[in-house]
């Protein structure tokens, strides 16, 4: 369950047996604001606890929220709310326009949208992060899975400070370290390979100024596109969560190609 506009999902025994008493119930609470804390009342009359679960997206916050979506937990992904006063989530398009660019790969692979995996490039010493389906990052340098998978503050709380005891999760700050500002790819097609059975997504650099960096590392300003291939994954919440896999595949001095998917024996995201 998720308060306010996030919503909520109950299952359908317990759907049956909530219209037993959902009447009478909701006249004992007339106190109560919003019809999820309402049905959480009855649910208690009930003796029927509340499972958290984080794909369910109350967004009190504002500002940009790639920082929460290109490190999305390893959940299925249900709902956003809030969307009229964030950032739209691809820049320099309307918040409609971008959410329907992310929905072309969500048309190939539901369950696997937004979900993240890290790589490393150990000859360019290149972290990578992949948030399916929406953006994929790049950042010089060795930077582990536990940071990579905590969500930077790229977004403001709901009273407009930067807070980051205001959420109630973990948070890493935006680096000002001038070399491990993130180049940023979204997403800009996909395309299914029925041949190969796989999905096809390519994703744009997109346009901005980077600070001057001393490192002898190289600058992946020279890419300008990044392919991600990925087989679709229609049963992957049937199975024990985990995020998937990603590696590094031959590329050339413009396009970067990654292959995500399911991690195989042995295989872990090693820098």
């Amino acid at each position: 369950m998720a308060y306010g506009g996030g919503g909520f999902a109950i299952s359908y025994p317990l759907a049956k047996e909530l219209e037993k008493i959902q009447d009478r119930c909701l006249q004992r609470y007339p106190g109560l604001y919003g019809s999820d804390d309402r049905i959480q009342a009855c649910m208690a009359e009930l003796g029927v606890p509340l499972t958290r679960e984080p794909g369910f997206h109350q967004y009190d916050v504002y500002g940009n929220l790639l920082g929460l979506l290109g490190a999305h937990p390893v959940t299925p992904l249900v709902s956003i709310h809030h969307l009229d006063v964030v950032d739209p989530i691809i820049p320099r398009m309307s918040r409609i326009d971008g959410l329907q660019r992310v929905f072309e790969s969500m048309k190939y692979d539901t369950a696997s949208i937004m979900q993240q995996s890290i790589c490393y490039d150990k000859q360019k010493y290149w972290s990578i992060s992949v948030s399916w389906g929406y953006v994929v990052q790049i950042t010089r340098g060795n930077i582990s899975p536990r940071e990579l998978e905590m969500p930077t503050r790229t977004f403001l709380n709901w009273y407009k400070r930067a807070d980051y005891t205001a959420y109630a999760f973990n948070t890493r700050p935006v680096t000002k370290h001038p070399c491990q500002k993130p180049f940023v790819y979204y997403i800009s097609a996909a395309k299914y390979d029925r041949s190969k059975n796989q999905i096809v997504g390519i994703y744009h650099r997109h346009r901005e100024s980077y600070p001057y960096c001393r490192w002898k590392i190289e600058s992946p300003e020279s890419i300008n596109a990044i392919v991600v291939l990925k087989k679709p994954d229609d049963n992957r919440w049937q199975k024990a969560a985990r995020r998937d896999c990603c590696k590094v595949l031959p590329s050339n001095n413009s396009y970067l190609y990654i292959w995500v998917g399911n991690c195989r024996a042995g295989e872990t995201s090693e820098m």
